[in-house]
């Protein structure tokens, strides 16, 4: 019998990730850090931006999702974004690029809370990863 459970990170493009066996993920969910392990309650929510960790034993992998949904059952996570990047691969160029866009967003009188709330989260991740 598995010590873990599967999960799988799709985006337009492909299925990014697919991997079995996995100890723990930890998601940027809406009501914040949210962790999974085997035998978790079945659960459906969504991603704010964000990292998220997948632990394989004492393996850690970090990726930058933008938003989605998560979904937990029957020990199996999928995560559907529309945006997702390993971080060890990160493109700095690209990330300051992201930034400056979201920040030229942030600028604009007609935004809405919860945009300018999603767009400050993803602002402060991003800086984040450029020091690492």
């Amino acid at each position: 019998m598995s010590e873990g459970f599967n999960i799988e990170i799709v985006n337009p493009e492909r299925s990014f990730l697919i991997k079995e066996n996995v100890s723990e993920v930890v998601v940027p969910a809406f009501e914040g850090e949210m962790g999974f392990l085997k035998d978790h309650i079945s659960i459906i929510s969504f991603l704010k931006p964000g990292i998220i960790k997948v632990f394989t034993g004492s393996d850690e992998e970090s990726f930058y999702v933008e938003d989605g949904i998560v979904e937990f059952k029957d020990n199996s996570l999928s995560i559907l974004t529309s945006h997702v990047f390993n971080i060890k691969d990160a493109d700095k160029n690209q990330i300051n690029s992201s930034i400056e866009d979201a920040e030229k967003e942030l600028a604009k009188d007609e935004i809405d809370d919860q945009k300018k709330f999603l767009l400050n989260n993803k602002v402060e991740v991003l800086k984040s990863l450029k020091f690492n």
